[in-house]
């Protein structure tokens, strides 16, 4: 009778533990502020949409990373990261005003950060910014002295050669000139007088004979049309007019590319690499060009036998 009386009274206690337990329980999620219920959402739709943008860049599907960046950018305006990602893409879609403008802003939030620092660069030279990109450059180089390097390529690109001379030999001075930089102010060494580009004259002189044509002239439309031909025709003159050509425009990619073609036709795999390495710097926005580069590079490095770098290139060409 004892052990009869004392179970319900066990089960009424735990019955009104467990009441006043789930009232305790449901009073403190009454008692979350609304505030941080609505943040953390923020918080999860944000992450949502970021995956979503790293996702669709990652498939070059810049426009749908784009509208996913610009919803994470309503939720968290002034968000490094963001801003970095939607410039980035908006670079590969050519949108470069834009590309500039959320660099700009994402740089003003982290000024030292050398990884937007470093996509502006491409992007000002991308759209023919040369000035801005050498600014940009300068900056960089102050913290990171090897990165004055570049500075000769921009300087190039700009077609300020006496600029480019005066970097180069700074960074002979301070020991920071690389084998690729040497063969490039050995090239500009040889450079008296830069002729001017005038292919109105030259479109005027069609006679069959180009060679004379370029020495006439002196001018990159004649040189154009006589390397192409010289290779056309597997000439063994497109080594020796090449080489002069780097001397005469050190910033035309072509050249690069035909004395990289001369030096593999002869099987000097290694000197058509550094020709190559030298002249793909100069190659802006053009897919075509980019691709005849890599195929040169795949033939180089499957002549010295390197299998890695010729993957490498492989890979490229398909992409």
């Amino acid at each position: 009778m004892i052990e009869s009386k004392k179970s319900p009274l066990l089960a009424l206690a735990f019955f009104t533990f467990f009441l006043c337990f789930n009232a305790t329980m449901v009073y403190a999620q009454d008692s979350i502020p609304p505030s941080q219920g609505i943040e953390d959402k923020k918080n999860i739709d944000f992450q949502e949409h970021f995956f979503s943008a790293i996702t669709n860049k990652a498939i070059n599907n810049y426009q749908k990373a784009i509208e996913s960046l610009e919803k994470c950018n309503q939720l968290e305006p002034n968000n490094k990261a963001v801003l970095f990602e939607l410039s980035k893409n908006y670079y590969k879609i050519g949108r470069f005003v834009e590309a500039i403008e959320y660099g700009n802003s994402a740089l003003l939030i982290e000024p030292d950060n050398l990884w937007i620092a470093e996509h502006l660069v491409q992007v000002y030279k991308s759209s023919y910014a040369f000035d801005k990109a050498i600014k940009t450059q300068k900056n960089i180089a102050k913290k990171y002295p090897k990165k004055k390097q570049n500075l000769v390529f921009l300087y190039l690109q700009s077609s300020n050669v006496d600029s480019a001379k005066i970097v180069l030999n700074e960074l002979e001075n301070a020991k920071l000139l690389t084998p690729r930089l040497r063969q490039l102010q050995a090239n500009l060494t040889k450079l008296r007088k830069t002729p001017k580009e005038n292919t109105e004259v030259a479109t005027k002189s069609t006679e069959a004979n180009i060679e004379e044509q370029f020495k006439k002239e002196k001018s990159f439309f004649s040189l154009k049309q006589l390397l192409t031909k010289l290779d056309i025709d597997n000439d063994t003159k497109l080594l020796s007019y090449s080489e002069e050509g780097l001397a005469l425009f050190p910033a035309q990619p072509l050249v690069y590319l035909m004395n990289a073609k001369a030096y593999n036709k002869i099987k000097n795999y290694k000197k058509a690499i550094v020709s190559l390495q030298n002249g793909i710097d100069f190659v802006i926005d053009n897919p075509i060009m980019q691709a005849h580069f890599y195929n040169e590079f795949v033939i180089s490095y499957k002549g010295l036998g390197d299998v890695k770098n010729t993957h490498k290139y492989q890979k490229k060409l398909k992409e």
